[in-house]
């Protein structure tokens, strides 16, 4: 799978300053950081925590460098960030189709897309979506605006006519829906909802997550003498966590982490838990795997751990943003815009590649139509589906430790004349 221009630099830390990143994150309410300079930071401050905390693991690792040891959730946060990245590209190379058809209206969907910019490689799939979308009513440029959307995305999966046509329709809809009079209005809202519910969601998780994963290798490297998951779950705290909870899903881990499947229903086998519980028992299972003489027993935990904080990351901080109790009176539905986007999902684990339809169609046909392709029949917005995914994602990665290790780079806006953001 191909990735959107961008820097090809060797990925080096020279001295990476977290705590610039995790302030920027902390504080953009008041930074005027555009939604692709707070991804790059928080990309750049997830690779830094990975490399530390992969480190703890396996004192071999250098800066820059790959292990064979089971990637911890850090590893796999950098690369799930600069995905939702280059979903910001996707609706920042929207905004300027929109920007420029205000100036003068497109003479088609292929002239709106080279006339940002993109070459023939980044629009041919646009292209496709956006004549689709035309022939459903939506006019030229917002019709180019909305396949400039799926740029990053796993066009491949567009290829499947039933994914192509359930799609388009999707977008029409959610074209007609949106709030707006004029055509460039209403799809201008469109893309600022995909824009906004990416941008919050990277910022939520990463403030959160990130922050605890910072505390946390603050707080070791404070400790005087050896660190213990004993040590952990007694002097390590978090805001909310709960002492006697963290030791409970320490302990459940411990009992099942060779469980088939591996331990995930969290809600049910934890009721009424603090989810920064799962947090501190999480790092402390990250410490017990440390020692383990066992491969096999190592591993083990540190998958559970990782369900621990995935749990964290898409029950508590992704889903109230994926589907807000009060949605914005200036937004489309973030649940049907997610919806839609659904079958053409995929992220680069450094190597090891995770499409969203590669899962989908990997399970049960849910409706039995043939009319219909499995990936349309799944909502990114829907805990579950998104979990489920998440899990398969993960276990592909398992596969591959190594390859995990391969960070990303930044994103380059290839619509910018200067190569920038």
């Amino acid at each position: 799978m191909r990735r959107l221009p961008a820097l090809r630099s060797s990925h080096v830390l020279r001295g990476l300053a977290l705590a610039v990143a995790f302030s920027c994150a902390s504080a953009s309410a008041q930074s005027t950081a555009t939604p692709l300079e707070d991804n790059q930071r928080i990309t750049e401050g997830y690779i830094a925590i990975a490399y530390e905390l992969g480190a703890v693991l396996d004192p071999a690792l250098q800066p820059g460098g790959a292990s064979a040891v089971r990637p911890t959730w850090f590893t796999f946060a950098p690369n799930a960030s600069r995905t939702g990245g280059e979903g910001m590209l996707g609706t920042a190379i929207a905004k300027r189709i929109i920007a420029a058809a205000r100036g003068q209206p497109s003479l088609s969907v292929l002239h709106a897309l080279q006339r940002v910019g993109l070459d023939l490689q980044l629009r041919a799939t646009p292209e496709k979506l956006g004549l689709e979308l035309v022939l459903r009513g939506v006019p030229t440029d917002a019709a180019a605006s909305l396949g400039a959307l799926i740029t990053s995305l796993n066009t491949a999966a567009l290829l499947d006519v039933r994914t192509l046509s359930i799609t388009a329709a999707r977008f029409a809809a959610l074209y007609q829906s949106s709030p707006g009079f004029w055509p460039l209005d209403k799809v201008e809202n469109l893309v600022l909802t995909l824009e906004r519910t990416l941008h919050e969601g990277n910022l939520a998780i990463f403030s959160d997550i990130g922050g605890s994963g910072q505390l946390y290798l603050a707080w070791r490297r404070s400790a005087v003498g050896a660190v213990t998951p004993e040590r952990v779950l007694a002097e390590f705290t978090l805001v909310d966590a709960v002492p006697a909870q963290a030791v409970q899903a320490y302990d459940y881990a411990l009992a099942h982490a060779f469980d088939t499947p591996r331990p995930s229903q969290f809600d049910q086998l934890f009721p009424g838990m603090h989810y920064k519980s799962l947090l501190v028992a999480a790092f402390a299972l990250y410490e017990q795997a440390r020692l383990s003489t066992s491969p096999a027993t190592r591993d083990a935990l540190i998958a559970v751990a990782n369900n621990y904080i995935a749990w964290r990351e898409q029950h508590d901080m992704a889903q109230p943003v994926f589907s807000p109790a009060s949605p914005r009176s200036d937004e489309v539905s973030r649940v049907a815009l997610l919806r839609a986007l659904t079958p053409l999902l995929r992220t680069e684990f450094g190597t090891v590649i995770w499409n969203y339809a590669d899962y989908a169609n990997s399970q049960p046909d849910r409706d039995g139509n043939p009319l219909t392709s499995p990936p349309t029949e799944y909502n990114w917005a829907d805990f579950w589906d998104r979990w489920n995914g998440i899990l398969y994602a993960f276990d592909q990665a398992y596969l591959d430790p190594t390859g995990t290790w391969v960070m990303p780079e930044p994103i380059v806006d290839p619509t910018a004349p200067t190569g920038g953001s």
